[in-house]
């Protein structure tokens, strides 16, 4: 059996989760031995032996999972986005949130099975009534290349000028007011002594009027570093003090997944997505208001809590590249795609599936 994992629109995503997504399951299905091919395969036995994988809601994915079905392939449609997610995302997304759940639905309906980062997420799109099988399974994290590095972490520090002793809070994401950047905006300003960098990016056009007053307004330690490749983003991880993820909604966040990696001390806004595989005290800090934030944040870098590092790896080696492979290819048997017998073995817990 081999695999397409459709790349029409990756261009467009590439800099997002979802196009961060679609390069882990190619590496995670690698790990499980199974082939890949750039293409749908034409019809024909090679094509009843392929599942096609969808990770966008762009114009050509369900074109591209009616040419896949018209063919005999299997088609595994990736639920990475929700109405709920997509709201207070860019400028106008409120007033189409409604008409781009219609969508969604449509373009789920177009898988045999559907796949989604989280237990919450899941529990979400089961709400849609796609009439679709539903699995949460997490997107997975490449430990490889995610680890504690000392030489990353001075590399990041001599980068931005971080003198020794000098306390770094970073955030990734887009400039968006569901990412939390008005509230990260503000906790800079109310611990001057440290410095806040954000990483990552939207065009200019598609932000908000609340996102372009807190920007304008952001204090002197706060630097917005736009988007950076995963080399600099890992040595980000690595030398930063702590990792902030105030975002108000997500299907998983694999920015928290590389931070844990990583070995930084996180916080992430306590949020529903989280309940079932963070621990608030044993693998992150949770809150939930600007001031608790400020709270914890305060105590982490003060040495007054504890890291939570080996905890955070913990979590994060559980949803491995290796463990997230060997999922697939369990559901790829519970859906009839591939031979019972040929099911690899369980893989540890916390893959999501």
């Amino acid at each position: 059996m081999s695999v397409c994992i459709y790349r029409g629109g990756y261009d467009t995503v590439r800099k997002s989760g979802v196009g961060k997504a679609l390069e882990h399951q190619a590496a995670a299905l690698q790990s499980a031995g199974l082939p890949l091919v750039e293409d749908i395969p034409p019809a024909g036995p090679e094509a009843k032996a392929c599942v096609v994988h969808l990770n966008t809601v762009l114009p050509g994915a369900p074109l591209a999972a009616a040419r896949a079905h018209a063919r005999g392939c299997k088609v595994v449609y990736y639920g990475h986005s929700t109405m709920e997610d997509f709201r207070n995302s860019f400028f106008g997304s409120n007033l189409l949130a409604p008409l781009f759940k219609r969508w969604l639905i449509f373009c789920y309906r177009q898988g045999d099975v559907v796949i989604t980062p989280s237990i919450y997420s899941r529990r979400i799109l089961m709400g849609y009534k796609l009439g679709r099988p539903i699995y949460a399974l997490s997107n997975g994290i490449d430990t490889g290349f995610f680890h504690p590095d000392a030489e990353r972490a001075a590399r990041f520090r001599a980068r931005y000028g971080l003198a020794e002793g000098q306390r770094c809070v970073i955030s990734v994401g887009h400039w968006m007011v569901r990412k939390g950047l008005p509230d990260f905006v503000e906790l800079a300003r109310r611990m001057p002594q440290v410095r806040f960098i954000w990483f990552g990016q939207t065009d200019d056009a598609l932000l908000t009027a609340e996102v372009r007053r807190a920007m304008d307004a952001a204090p002197g330690n706060v630097l917005f570093a736009g988007f950076v490749g995963a080399e600099e983003l890992c040595d980000a991880y690595c030398g930063a003090d702590a990792f902030a993820f105030l975002s108000h909604e997500e299907t998983e966040g694999i920015v928290v997944l590389e931070a844990l990696a990583c070995g930084i001390p996180t916080i992430v806004r306590d949020i529903p997505v989280y309940a079932n595989w963070l621990e608030d005290g044993k693998s992150v800090y949770k809150a939930g208001t600007v001031d608790q934030f400020e709270a914890k944040l305060r105590d982490m870098l003060s040495g007054h809590l504890p890291s939570l590092r080996e905890g955070g790896m913990a979590v994060a080696e559980a949803r491995s590249l290796g463990q997230i492979g060997q999922a697939l290819c369990r559901i790829y048997a519970a859906g009839g795609f591939l031979d019972a017998a040929r099911t690899p073995p369980a893989a540890k817990t916390g893959a999501g599936v």
